[in-house]
């Protein structure tokens, strides 16, 4: 294992084992970081920060899926397409298997095949006491549980058993927006309420931040499966629409990733911008909250409205299985604006804020992966009332003194 400052590497979960006992006995806080997209893994200020990018490995047996807890969904990408398999995994190929998949994780094949939690079948994890311990639905069963939507509270997750899917091949489609956007998500959302569960979409308006970043509004679909007839043909009546420019690839799975520089680490890495709105999970996306997200991006220049398809295999996993709040939720909804100092001040920062609230009304719950700042009297609405108190029995449980405690944290 290597060590820098506080900063440490660590080649094996029994090296991982005896960091969490060596935090515990100097009282040390603990920072985890898999991919390091998560807010606290900016911030390497205090505590031991325990980078797990050391532990990698990616092993399939079959359609067993073997990954270890420092792996990104890129290079776990990458090893599937060679196998003919693949993942509903996160979107980004520098993010970290741990972090997404511990908070549910919405991907491109969330109505084929669920969260990344609905698919994960084990898990190694060290837990607060140092112990390094096995969880299944059969071994450990509280754990399993937890891990499956409870976020990073439970303990430092080593390796993930995923259960992938055979895959013949991917369909890709983008639809550029050059004309109403409201009519775009409106026939968007039409075609989505009985499409088939090979498809998800994603509706994204953005500025043009950067020169990787492609500005405008966008729908992208992602069918599971090598059938580009079905995926044209359930999506033409969005094609048909004025000012709807399409393009239909069939691109390698790993291939459907999108390519993003890794976040810096450390303390002097540059904070991102500062970002006043949020997410939620709703049941219906209603014309009220397809106006209301329409106006908002019109009204800020510099903001952005993300939405995606969910129903399907996510709809099938009955609400008590996971922690994961909303399964009967639609669509998932983020909007924002960037607060860029210099071109914002404090009438337009209060006039986002009251626009995101009229919006955030309508939803089911938060989804705790896209809430990018430490709220800890939010968390309890990342989960149903009935979950929330089952998670902090676990955590009572496995991690009774909070050595984990830099996440959307649980209190016993």
């Amino acid at each position: 294992m290597t060590e820098s400052q506080l900063t440490v590497r660590p080649a094996t979960p029994e090296d991982v084992a005896a960091l969490v006992r060596r935090a515990h006995q100097d009282s040390h806080i603990i920072t985890i970081v898999s991919g390091g997209h998560g807010p606290w893994s900016r911030d390497a200020s205090d505590g031991m920060r325990i980078e797990l990018t050391e532990l990698a490995d990616i092993r399939i047996d079959g359609t067993t899926v073997h990954i270890g807890g420092g792996a990104t969904w890129g290079a776990v990408a990458a090893a599937l397409s060679e196998a003919g398999l693949a993942i509903s995994s996160g979107d980004t190929s520098t993010v970290g298997v741990g972090g997404l998949t511990l908070g549910g994780g919405i991907g491109w094949m969330v109505r084929a095949w669920g969260l990344a939690i609905d698919q994960l079948v084990g898990a190694q994890v060290v837990t607060a006491s140092g112990e390094i311990v096995e969880t299944s639905a059969h071994e450990n069963a509280d754990l399993f549980w937890g891990l499956r939507g409870g976020g990073g509270n439970f303990g430092v997750v080593t390796r993930f058993d995923f259960e992938a899917h055979p895959i013949a091949g991917i369909v890709h489609g983008e639809y550029a927006i050059g004309g109403d956007a409201g009519a775009a998500l409106r026939a968007t959302r039409d075609v989505m309420r009985n499409a088939p569960r090979e498809l998800t979409v994603t509706y994204m308006d953005v500025p043009a931040m950067d020169p990787s970043a492609q500005a405008g509004a966008r729908l992208a679909a992602v069918w599971a499966g090598d059938d580009e007839a079905a995926l044209r043909s359930t999506l033409a009546p969005i094609a048909a629409l004025e000012g709807i420019v399409s393009d239909v690839t069939t691109p390698a799975y790993r291939d459907i990733l999108l390519e993003m520089p890794a976040p810096e680490a450390g303390e002097d890495a540059p904070a991102p911008p500062g970002f006043i709105g949020g997410n939620g999970l709703y049941a219906e996306l209603d014309d009220d909250l397809i106006d209301r997200l329409v106006a908002f991006r019109a009204a800020y220049p510099a903001s952005v409205v993300f939405l995606r398809s969910l129903g399907g295999a996510f709809g099938d996993v009955s609400q008590e299985e996971t922690p994961f709040p909303a399964r009967s939720a639609s669509w998932f909804v983020m909007a924002g604006g960037f607060d860029i100092p210099g071109m914002i001040d404090d009438a337009a920062r209060a006039a986002i804020l009251a626009d995101w609230r009229q919006i955030e009304s309508g939803r089911l719950a938060e989804y705790g992966n896209f809430a990018d700042t430490e709220r800890p009297q939010a968390v309890a609405g990342m989960f149903t009332p009935a979950a929330h108190d089952r998670l902090r029995t676990v955590k009572a449980k496995w991690d009774p003194q909070n050595t984990f405690r830099r996440n959307h944290n649980i209190a016993s």
